[in-house]
């Protein structure tokens, strides 16, 4: 399987970057897997690097319950909770997308991607090209830009408050799209942000995809 590359003028481009990005639009994202998981519309899945004990429980349960119900998922899946979460799903048959803060070209692919790829429900996907080979703090944060563009609605399980994390639900909300969380004091920034409150006791499923789809 071969690396694939989608330049903004070309009719694959997903209109969504465009739209949601801007000036800051990829001129080219790079793609290694099924391309046409870019149009799956996708839940997007973000957590801070720190995250209280009880919203770890409850995006756990989230990301078991996401994979059981075939539901597709973007993110970096680059902090910690994320990083669970993208273990827990590889686990399923649902559509992945993984968002790469870095250039894709020449990177080693984790061998429990190997087999989602070859199934056809994994993408590795980046606006970056193949010089940039370190993660740096600029690049994650635009990654979460791309992966969030993409994304149908948006679930962030904990913002640190005046983290990155934060000024980025910030933009999403911006952009019009659906951002929720979980309803908790320690999500209080959130909430006052404009995001969707999901009740704790609820399941969080059919409350962020709706109850219409299961």
């Amino acid at each position: 399987m071969g690396f694939a590359r989608v330049r903004k003028d070309d009719l694959g481009y997903p209109t969504l970057l465009r739209t949601c990005l801007s000036d800051a639009t990829p001129p080219v994202l790079f793609l290694l897997g099924n391309r046409e998981l870019l149009t799956c519309r996708p839940l997007g899945v973000f957590c801070s690097v720190q995250c209280p004990g009880t919203l770890i429980l409850k995006t756990y349960d989230l990301a078991c319950a996401l994979r059981d119900a075939g539901v597709p998922v973007i993110s970096g899946f680059h902090s910690p909770m994320e990083k669970e979460c993208l273990r827990l799903l590889l686990r399923g048959t649902q559509p992945v997308l993984v968002c790469l803060a870095r250039g894709i070209e020449r990177m080693r692919i984790p061998p429990e991607w190997k087999n989602p790829l070859a199934e056809d429900r994994l993408l590795i996907l980046s606006g970056f090209p193949p010089g940039k080979r370190r993660v740096t703090a600029e690049l994650a944060q635009a990654r979460n830009r791309i992966a969030a563009a993409l994304a149908d609605k948006v679930f962030v399980a904990y913002s640190s408050p005046g983290s990155k994390t934060e000024r980025f639900c910030r933009d999403v909300i911006g952009w019009g799209k659906l951002l929720f969380t979980v309803d908790c004091e320690e999500n209080q920034v959130l909430l006052n942000l404009g995001a969707v409150p999901v009740s704790s006791t609820a399941p969080l499923v059919p409350s962020i995809m709706g109850s219409d789809l299961f």
